[in-house]
């Protein structure tokens, strides 16, 4: 018995460290990514941040200096990150326009936001959406590690969780445009009835749309007023119409600008404006009709639910009842 010690430690010596699991380097990997993209993250949300990106005063003053002065003034601690459109290169942001594609968006990203009535860019909208997709994968790392999960299913979860976010703010920005489109075609009719009215009483087609531009309000008040503008700073009248349609996305307002754009040779534009008005208002009917049909059919899915169960509930005594006698 004396013996055993000696041999135990011996044993223990020659034996080397213990094994390193590929599941905690694994693990380990995963919580060094997770912490890294945490950081990429907080970088891009604080360069989006007002507080954060601050300009000193002599910065935003130069501007309006000479260029003797503005060069005087320039320091060299100023700071040499550009945009933020700089942060993301080229590559990232033709994968991230690749993959909105592959979901089904319809058109460039520019126009999309022009559609959805968004101020931003498209190098702002991205740069939001990589902060949100670093913050998803934050997330998805954080409860991959209170889980315990395994490597697969960690790697899957860190994976799934940037697309995730990416293909529901590109659905956000459809659903945005949807709403827009949909706005547009309920004002449409009464803005192309004023505008008939306007052209009937003598009006110049660009003397219409500056009015109807100013004295109106809502989305499509506001599309009228870049009409305007594009001609008052010389666009064709064809061009700036064809610009109005191409921004909105709205059949109706191809028709419209398709009647319009007749001005020089019909002799009655006010009456086909007017016409064209009524016909957009049967169709803005129609798809209201449409829409409240189908919300009341939806009604009758709880309504039916909730006579069904009671009633095989209530089958259900009586069959069971009679399996039982059959069965002795």
């Amino acid at each position: 018995m004396t013996g055993v010690g000696p041999v135990v430690a011996a044993t223990q010596a020659t034996a080397g460290p213990p094994a390193i699991d590929a599941g905690q380097v694994a693990l380990g990997g995963a919580t060094l990514a997770a912490l890294a993209a945490a950081w990429l993250g907080l970088a891009i949300c604080l360069a989006e941040t007002p507080w954060a990106r601050r300009r000193p005063l002599h910065r935003r003053v130069a501007p309006h200096l000479p260029v003797r002065e503005r060069t005087a003034t320039s320091t060299p601690t100023a700071r040499r990150w550009g945009a933020t459109s700089a942060v993301l290169s080229p590559p990232v942001l033709a994968l991230l326009d690749r993959m909105s594609r592959a979901v089904g968006a319809d058109g460039t990203l520019q126009l999309r936001l022009q559609r959805a009535d968004d101020d931003r860019s498209p190098s702002a909208f991205r740069a939001q959406q990589v902060a949100g997709a670093v913050v998803a994968t934050c997330i998805g790392g954080v409860v991959a590690l209170a889980a315990s999960a395994r490597p697969v299913a960690t790697t899957v979860l860190l994976v799934a969780s940037p697309i995730g976010w990416l293909v529901v703010s590109e659905r956000r920005l459809d659903l945005r445009v949807r709403s827009q489109q949909q706005r547009i075609q309920l004002e449409l009719p009464v803005v192309a009835e004023q505008l008939g009215v306007l052209v009937g009483a003598g009006f110049s087609l660009a003397a219409a749309v500056q009015r109807l531009g100013e004295r109106t309000h809502g989305r499509t008040a506001r599309e009228l007023t870049l009409v305007s503008r594009s001609l008052r700073q010389g666009v064709p009248e064809a061009d700036a119409l064809r610009s109005w349609e191409r921004r909105t996305g709205v059949d109706a307002v191809g028709r419209l600008v398709r009647v319009l754009s007749m001005h020089r040779d019909a002799g009655d534009l006010g009456r086909l404006v007017s016409a064209e008005a009524r016909a957009t208002r049967d169709e803005t009917h129609r798809l209201l009709v449409e829409q409240i049909e189908r919300r009341s059919q939806l009604v009758w899915i709880p309504v039916t639910v909730a006579t069904l169960v009671p009633g095989l509930l209530l089958l259900a005594v009586p069959f069971i009842a009679a399996l039982r006698q059959v069965s002795g």
